[in-house]
């Protein structure tokens, strides 16, 4: 069973980052703005346009969190956690957007005549603005780590992108200043819109591979490790192991099999072993559900048990660990 108190503890740091972040985020906004109407520069309006992206994200984030820890119900079955990921998504979506609201107001102003003022406020206000967020990416980052948050990293990550937005700016506001040739304004924003670009479309699909529960191998090593080191002479062979992903929980199921002379309530035990174990060693993961198969006899050369009234052939070899690549797959017998 996971701790209560733990949990509403995660939820709630969880909760009143992506509020701090929402907050700082439209201050943000605010004084790019107010740099843009100052000095009526592309490349710090195309900043400010990012920033607009990331409050409607921030916002769409912080409800996704408190979705995602609403109890499971008679529509949701499995909780709400999935929306977790549609937030990654509509962020990843709003990213690409700015990407082309910035190059449909930069491209022109390269055969724009026009001038630009007041460039050192200008510079100075979005330095000022890089500071807070990248202290902001960072702490979002490590806290959607800490609490296994995909919309807090990704707003992190986002943040951290808006970082380098703005210093591509900066870079771009300074060569102005120091050539006087105006054209360096408008490339620095179609720079950072191919840079944010990018960011887009990584957190479009993080979001695909998470909705279309692709397999994360590093947690399947993690969960065969366990299940090597606690193997027992019962536990003939597994296959068809999967994971899903809700939001910050995790769902694994397999299928175990153990020797067909074992009583109902001693196979349950077994199946009830191996799920305390799971959920005992990997925090993320919250729901084990195994299904326990009867042996064959083929499988008789690779049973560890010692004793067996069933058995027909000796042991062949050495038993060989399991491997990932072996235990995802439907049953084949071990030495195929």
């Amino acid at each position: 069973m996971r701790n209560e108190e733990l949990i509403g503890s995660t939820y709630t740091t969880r909760l009143w980052a992506m509020t701090l972040a929402l907050a700082v985020g439209a201050l943000l906004m605010a004084a790019k703005f107010v740099a843009y109407f100052i000095t009526g520069s592309a490349a710090i309006l195309s900043d400010a346009f990012e920033s607009i992206i990331n409050v409607v994200a921030s916002g769409f984030a912080l409800y996704s969190i408190y979705l995602s820890h609403q109890p499971p119900d008679k529509s949701h079955p499995y909780g709400h956690g999935k929306i977790e990921y549609f937030a990654v998504g509509f962020e990843g979506a709003l990213i690409i957007l700015a990407a082309g609201a910035i190059l449909y107001k930069a491209v022109p102003a390269f055969f724009q005549v026009r001038t630009i003022a007041k460039l050192d406020l200008g510079i100075v206000l979005v330095m000022g603005a890089s500071a807070v967020n990248l202290a902001m990416g960072i702490f979002l980052i490590r806290t959607g780590r800490r609490t296994r948050s995909a919309p807090l990293a990704a707003d992190g990550k986002h943040l951290i992108t808006d970082v380098y937005t703005s210093v591509g700016v900066i870079i771009g506001l300074i060569l102005v200043r120091m050539t006087g040739w105006l054209w360096w304004d408008p490339l620095a924003a179609c720079a950072v819109a191919v840079n944010i670009l990018v960011t887009g479309w990584n957190l479009v699909n993080q979001s695909f591979d998470r909705l279309m529960d692709k397999a994360d191998p590093e947690l399947l090593e993690k969960i065969v490790e366990i299940l090597n080191q606690h193997r027992h002479p019962d536990w003939i062979d597994i296959h068809q192991l999967r994971t899903r992903y809700y939001g910050n929980k995790v769902h694994v199921d397999f299928h175990l099999v153990v020797p067909r002379s074992l009583g109902l309530l001693e196979a349950h035990l077994e199946a009830k072993d191996i799920e305390e174990k799971l959920l005992s060693s990997l925090a993320e993961v919250e729901e084990v559900i195994v299904h326990v198969d009867p042996c064959e006899d083929p499988l008789c050369e690779w049973c560890l048990r010692d004793k067996c009234q069933d058995r027909s052939k000796e042991v062949v070899g050495t038993i060989e660990p399991w491997r990932v690549e072996k235990v995802v797959m439907k049953w084949q017998y071990p030495g195929e």
